[in-house]
């Protein structure tokens, strides 16, 4: 069952967004490129769905996905260098919004609502793709772990995304589609919304995430943030 809605009467300082799978949808890009690099390898392409559901965790995932190697794995390096590549080399060829994002995030502009994005996608690939959706002028502020010590479920990137925007954490709101972001967000005292329309290998899961409301599809979170 959801949590606990988020507070009716709470006008949010700041709402912020983890990015593949919450704000954006990476997967189409995650799934060509790990295709071509098992394509290269004379292996046949992998069911979408298959791919997608372990976008959220990123490169590591993906050789996981496609190759069955994991860090120790001497054959590792190389296909995770290569993945990695192959991705920044069209990050945004196929990569959007969520239908219904953007939507959401004209409402919070035109109530003065400041929105960014707080995520572990490294800022090599995260930068240039904000950048190519067009969402660079419009958000408040992109922490990666470039900018701090400690990735999440650390809250030091939310710590730090709220002092850029001059918003108070227990006045924001979080939102992520993985344990770790609702984690981060409980961590940094912020409301968390966990929405289960993102790359989430095991759906039923997110109930278990202790967030403060579960939004099932991009609607829900549309009414949420009204």
């Amino acid at each position: 069952m959801p949590g606990t809605p988020v507070k009716p009467e709470l006008s949010p300082s700041a709402v912020l967004f983890d990015l593949d799978g919450t704000l954006i949808d990476t997967a189409p890009d995650f799934i060509r490129c790990l295709n071509q690099l098992r394509q290269q390898h004379g292996l046949s392409a992998l069911p979408a769905e298959e791919i997608r559901r372990s976008v959220s965790n990123g490169a590591r995932a993906m050789v996981r996905v496609g190759f069955g190697l994991e860090p120790e794995h001497p054959d590792y390096s190389g296909k995770h260098t290569a993945f990695l590549d192959l991705y920044e080399a069209g990050v945004a060829e196929e990569t959007t919004l969520f239908e219904g994002m953007d939507q959401i995030l004209r409402g919070l502009e035109s109530r003065g609502i400041p929105w960014g994005i707080v995520t572990n996608k490294p800022a090599r690939f995260a930068a240039p793709l904000v950048e190519a959706l067009g969402l660079a002028e419009r958000c408040a502020v992109v922490i990666c772990p470039d900018h701090v010590a400690q990735r999440k479920p650390h809250p030091e990137a939310l710590f730090l995304a709220c002092a850029q925007i001059g918003a108070d954490p227990a006045l924001a709101v979080y939102v992520g589609d993985h344990v770790r972001d609702i984690e981060a967000g409980r961590n940094a005292g912020m409301q968390t919304i966990a929405v289960r329309y993102g790359y989430i290998e095991e759906p039923e899961t997110v109930d278990l995430w202790q967030a403060d409301i579960i939004a099932d599809t991009v609607s829900d979170l549309a009414k949420l943030l009204q």
